[in-house]
């Protein structure tokens, strides 16, 4: 992203310093961009680049040089000094003159700027670092004047013509992103989750990683799980609409097969799989998230200590209620819906399959174990599946498969009325009686092992899955997590792992508050507040990939709090109650059932509290500074077994 390079040289004979250890504030903050700054021993000054000098301050304590790239160079001596009137400065050069690097340009007296008590050092700035460095490297310590002591790393043309301070629209936008991973040609489709958009291109070679990266409205672009995904942030579905309308009718194309890329199958049927459970489950993380939500708000109001302003068998509440276990309770028609999207299957097979599973006869049966049939001593009894998953994500692939083989055999004018009835028969029935026993037998043992592991590991385990939980998220592996959080609060009405997860999301929000606030540069401010108030609301990717991961440090800063949270969180035992997260899940930390138990309310407060003061303070310290080089986005390995 940056091959071409510039060196810097010393100005003058002395010690090269950091920007940020000089004693001017408006130096130190970067606000008149990248640099260094130099206290010298003599007060013979050369020039640190090549170019044209087109400034000389009236003053004679300033000296700007454009270089043939571009570069606009200041070279300001001393701190301060522009009220001596020039007395302390002899120029050499005139303007409009070509110099080259290390020609002398000025002499300075140092003890004459010295007895006024003014600072003495000399300032070399990139003014306009903003548009032209992709990064600058400084070598701190002693130089010659002439001596090479920086390193400017430019921005290419493509990188420069495609980054923009100003915000497109969101039809621009879209119209930017299909031109740049290949045009209309190329897409066989297109989803969204929460944050990013999910191509499935026919050739992800004929996308432009680095020009889609550096424009503004875009936070990052992934390689995972067969996806060509795009990171945009909070505003996703706007630009989704608009990429759709203009896309138009995309037919039924099939999605393109991973390729064998030679790796472990097992490792590459990992990755395919968290692509299958991300499709089925991203667009309706928002319901059942807002359900949560809903359920906690509604069990705050009937704890005494507010007067118990609903009952619980009141017609509000009893409403209220219905509206948000609605989501949950028909769980496996949303997923089977969105299975058949992801599987380019047909949806409305899969919906009513879901149905089935949640028709309430059946459910009433599955309550009380009705026994189906018994073969050989073994009985074989309905379940109850409302609030699952994982059956309905395998019905889905079983009837794809089904469709698939039925539309090879049928004739095209059977196929209408036999490949739905065929399907819907023998996989509802598969699910029913093997399938769907086996799957939610496995899944409810693996969500109540997790409960039990992360109350039975403490502290321990909060503090390790509090700092490495967002690292999964850079992966998009979280989705493999997302299910199993469902689970747990389907089985058993909680979800330990799911308040330590909440802790990582609030440090993250902390973290970037921390850059919003400290920085001076207005975008990164925009950017900071507007990616603080998602991760309070439980959506980290636009503060992970549009600051902490190109400052690394902010990163870390919101995993070592996060740490701390999680660490509050499994020394007291804490457990949520919702699938939210954030602080704006914190009704989810009510329990429903016994609305006077306020333990893991309490314990939420205080580990939301560790959280923020710990991520704030140790970015504000350590993680970030406006003189640290915003490193490029980061480029996502792919996950194995994705093309």
């Amino acid at each position: 992203m940056a091959d071409k390079t510039v060196n810097l040289l010393a100005p003058a004979t002395g010690a090269v310093i950091a920007l940020e250890k000089t004693s001017d504030p408006i130096f130190s903050q970067g606000t008149m961009g990248q640099g260094f700054g130099l206290t010298p021993t003599h007060g013979h000054v050369v020039a640190p680049v090549s170019g044209k000098v087109t400034m000389i301050a009236d003053s004679k304590h300033a000296v700007g040089i454009v270089t043939d790239d571009g570069l606009e160079v200041l070279v300001h001596m001393g701190i301060d000094t522009v009220g001596l009137k020039g007395k302390p400065f002899e120029i050499k050069i005139k303007a409009d003159q070509e110099v080259k690097a290390g020609d002398p340009i000025a002499e300075m007296d140092l003890d004459q700027i010295k007895a006024k008590g003014l600072d003495t050092t000399i300032m070399v700035l990139v003014t306009n670092s903003a548009d032209k460095l992709a990064g600058l490297d400084v070598t701190e310590g002693k130089a010659e004047a002439g001596q090479v002591v920086a390193t400017a790393y430019l921005k290419d043309e493509k990188q420069e013509e495609s980054h923009s301070n100003k915000k497109l629209s969101h039809k621009d936008l879209a119209t930017f992103i299909i031109k740049e991973v290949g045009g209309k040609d190329n897409v066989n489709n297109v989803i969204h989750c929460i944050t990013r958009l999910r191509f499935y291109l026919k050739d992800e070679n004929k996308a432009d990683d680095d020009t889609l990266k550096n424009q503004r409205g875009i936070l990052d672009v992934m390689h995972a799980s067969g996806q060509y995904q795009v990171v945009i942030g909070n505003e996703v579905a706007s630009v989704y609409d608009e990429v759709v309308k203009q896309l138009g009718d995309l037919g039924n194309q099939e999605m393109p097969q991973p390729k064998d890329d030679g790796k472990n199958p097992i490792s590459r049927g990992f990755g395919n799989l968290i692509g299958f459970i991300t499709g089925s489950m991203s667009p309706i993380i928002g319901v059942i998230a807002a359900a949560g939500i809903i359920k906690g708000i509604l069990a705050l109001l009937t704890l005494p200590q507010l007067g118990s302003l609903l009952s619980i068998k009141s017609t509000p509440y009893i409403t209220i209620s219905a509206i948000a276990d609605a989501s949950f309770f028909f769980l496996p028609i949303l997923v089977g819906y969105c299975a058949a999207k992801r599987l380019n299957s047909d949806p409305i097979i899969a919906a009513v399959i879901g149905g089935a599973l949640v028709y309430p006869q059946l459910v009433e049966w599955g309550k009380a174990f009705k026994t189906m049939f018994e073969v050989g001593g073994i009985k074989f009894e309905f379940l109850n599946y409302t609030y699952s998953i994982f059956p309905m994500i395998l019905a889905a692939w079983l009837a794809k498969e089904c469709e698939v083989w039925l539309k090879k055999w049928l004739p095209s004018y059977l196929q209408m009325i036999f490949v739905p009835l065929i399907t819907v028969l023998v996989v509802s029935i598969l699910t029913l009686t093997v399938t769907g026993p086996i799957i939610q037998g496995i899944a409810n043992g693996i969500a109540v092992f997790i409960n039990w592991l992360v109350h039975a590991s403490g502290w321990i385990g909060g503090f390790i899955i509090g700092g490495f939980y967002q690292v999964l998220v850079i992966f998009g592996l979280h989705w493999g997590v997302v299910p199993l959080v469902a689970q747990q609060i389907a089985g058993t009405g909680e979800s330990a792992l799911n308040a330590i997860i909440c802790s990582s999301m609030i440090a993250q929000g902390a973290a970037v508050l921390a850059v919003a606030i400290k920085s001076k540069k207005e975008d990164l401010k925009e950017l900071g507040f507007a990616s603080t108030i998602s991760a309070m609301c439980g959506v980290t990717e636009p503060a992970v990939y549009g600051i902490s991961l190109r400052y690394k440090k902010v990163f870390i800063s919101g995993c070592i709090g996060s740490a701390f949270g999680g660490l509050v969180t499994g020394l007291m035992h804490g457990t949520m109650y919702g699938f939210t997260g954030g602080l704006i899940g914190f009704s989810s930390f009510f329990n429903p059932k016994h609305p006077t138990d306020l333990s893991s309310f309490y314990t939420f407060l205080l580990a939301s509290l560790v959280t923020i003061i710990v991520a704030f303070l140790v970015t504000w310290f350590w993680g970030y500074n406006d003189n640290m080089t915003k490193g490029a986005k980061v480029a996502k390995k792919k996950r194995p077994g994705t093309n």
